[in-house]
């Protein structure tokens, strides 16, 4: 690699961003590429043990970017107020600046940097990270090479990777708390990391105490999402909306007990934060 160039591919934790890091080590040895990973301090437990099995695959260590500014550190200077969808904070602080601040030497000293990011051939909706700085590069080798999610699949498990296991009950990477969730996700955070949950309530409670007009889940509390009958009732309506998409989809083997693997299949894309969760 030239002294003059550099390789860089972002990892969530997800499966899209793995998948692309695979691909990357198999069809293009010949480049040194470095993996990062922007850490917002309130990953899942099964984030970080994905990570680590990632690196032993690569062979090489994943840089940890944010390792002293997380997400107490910027909810402090937003003053309590909880990250949306209207005012994506976390997005901008955690994710995209801790980017672009590890690059931004290189660039101005010349450096040509070329960013892989993990946006599949069948993610027409998505653009990915906006270039703009000459010497920065973006590109798209899955989508380049029509790789679409089941392409991805096939990656991981020959790899022997396979998924990360909280896609047993989740279908994103990011916080525990990341406001992009399904509410059944929020039933299953509160089941599988009760104490994630009850920090998020904590969040919560102190947000709307301080005047913030948001709750993590649209349209209700935590308490109010963790109530029995309510939580019966998430279930229930999930139940329904899997009974429905199953009826029109054709048996697919790398599915397993007949739910999809992505929980927005089943919601459409009306909550996704595309960059945090590939």
């Amino acid at each position: 690699m030239s002294d003059c160039e550099r390789h860089v591919l972002g990892l969530s934790g997800g499966r899209d961003s793995a998948a692309l890091a695979v691909y990357m080590r198999q069809h293009h040895p010949e480049l040194d590429v470095e993996y990062f990973f922007t850490d917002t301090g309130k990953e899942l437990p099964e984030v970080y043990e994905y990570l680590v099995r990632l690196e032993g695959f690569l062979g090489k260590p994943i840089k940890r970017l944010n390792p002293d500014r997380d997400f107490d550190f910027w909810l402090k200077q937003y003053k309590n107020f909880l990250p949306s969808a209207q005012t994506r904070w976390c997005t901008r602080k955690l994710k995209l600046h801790p980017f672009e601040h590890w690059i931004r030497p290189m660039l101005e000293d010349g450096t040509r940097v070329t960013s892989y990011v993990a946006i599949r051939a069948d993610e027409n909706y998505r653009e990915g990270y906006i270039s703009k700085h000459k010497n920065l590069v973006v590109e798209l080798p899955l989508k380049e090479a029509g790789i679409e999610k089941l392409g991805v699949l096939e990656i991981l498990d020959g790899s022997g990777l396979g998924l990360p296991k909280y896609y047993e009950w989740r279908s994103r990477s990011g916080c525990t708390f990341c406001f992009f969730q399904q509410k059944i996700e929020w039933v299953r955070l509160s089941e599988r990391h009760p104490d994630f949950f009850e920090q998020a309530k904590s969040y919560e409670k102190t947000a709307v105490d301080n005047g913030s007009p948001f709750t993590w889940s649209q349209g209700e509390s935590l308490v109010d999402l963790a109530k029995p009958d309510r939580v019966a009732a998430i279930k229930a309506e999930h139940e329904q909306r899997i009974a429905r998409l199953r009826s029109k989809q054709q048996a697919n083997p790398l599915r397993q007990d007949g739910e999809p693997i992505d929980i927005d299949e089943l919601y459409g894309q009306e909550k996704v934060c595309l960059t945090c969760h590939k």
